[in-house]
């Protein structure tokens, strides 16, 4: 996937490299040689690099520490983002967390920054999750510094969310419930594809916003349906309405005492807003990792507030 001959050299930092795509960029940054700091929310959670790897707050209340931290990187990657609104957590503190972060980044003299953003973004989307991103992509474009654009659209791996879960749910029920007719599609990237691409994106100078799909794109049916076949779990699948999708997802809660969906989750993905019409930039089929994977994957259920809320625990 290299997108350029010029090597990886200097300080690069990286958000949230103890948790899941953040992870894999820090790994593949440690093993050219270079010196690797990260920046997190978390930092007693269980380090996987050891001494490879200088742990830093992210200190947005404290910008005089963050500029201190981030002085001197030659790059900056961004993943830090929420998924949804929650009493714990907000969109807009994440927007304004991230402006902080690039201010801070600019005033350090970081080079460049790779921002890992999402597909579709529009400032005058409904959904927070679109119009936030967009409005960061806007801020970083206008901030003069070198950047690189990264629009994934869902992401897959061992630690992932959205797919184990989907199989979990397979595992656990007689039938799978989706929303409507499943048609809206989703084209699911590998992260350490997603890894590989924005370590190649920090060796470049020239400004580029890129699409970073998989190879492979599916309706959400056909989604449900594979991930059914591979696990040796097909079960029916059942159109149901928005609205009793998302009262079902709430009695889930109690289950799982997690979010599995919200009604903007609904929205985006009926408004297949995690399609889009590029060439891939991922290599890795999601077919073939499920079949590598197919005897663990959704053998737990994988919860995102026990994420945010446990911070000390391993994303694996």
């Amino acid at each position: 996937m290299s997108m350029g001959s010029a090597e990886v050299s200097g300080i690069h930092v990286v958000t949230g490299a103890l948790g899941y795509s953040g992870k894999y960029i820090a790994k593949l940054l440690i093993e050219t040689g270079v010196k690797v700091k990260t920046i997190t929310n978390s930092p007693n959670r269980p380090n996987p690099f050891g001494d490879a790897i200088e742990v830093c707050p992210f200190n947005f209340d404290k910008p005089e520490l963050l500029i201190e931290t981030l002085s001197g990187a030659d790059c900056l990657y961004n993943t830090y983002w929420v998924r949804f609104n929650h009493k714990l957590f907000q969109h807009a503190d994440a927007v304004e967390n991230t402006l902080i972060l690039f201010d801070a980044a600019k005033k350090a003299g970081v080079k460049r920054i790779v921002h890992v953003s999402i597909t579709n973004p529009k400032e005058d989307s409904p959904l927070e999750y679109f119009s936030g991103k967009a409005r960061l992509e806007r801020a970083l474009i206008e901030s003069g510094m070198s950047y690189a654009i990264l629009r994934p659209t869902v992401l897959f791996g061992t630690e992932d969310i959205l797919i184990n879960n989907i199989a979990w749910s397979l595992r656990t029920f007689p039938v799978f419930g989706i929303f409507g007719d499943g048609s809206y599609k989703l084209q699911p990237i590998y992260v350490n594809d997603l890894a590989e691409l924005a370590v190649d994106m920090g060796k470049l100078k020239e400004n580029i916003i890129i699409d970073a799909i998989g190879p492979e794109t599916f309706t959400f049916r056909e989604l449900v349906e594979t991930i059914g076949e591979i696990i040796g779990k097909p079960r029916p699948i059942v159109p149901i309405s928005d609205e009793l999708g998302y009262y079902l997802s709430r009695f889930m809660q109690f289950i799982t005492g997690d979010i599995l969906i919200t009604r903007e989750e609904i929205d985006g993905l009926k408004g297949n807003l995690l399609y889009v019409r590029s060439q891939p930039t991922g290599q890795t089929s999601l077919t073939n990792w499920l079949k590598e994977h197919a005897s663990t994957v959704g053998v737990k259920y994988t919860s995102e507030l026990a994420r945010r809320v446990k911070r000390t625990i391993s994303y694996s």
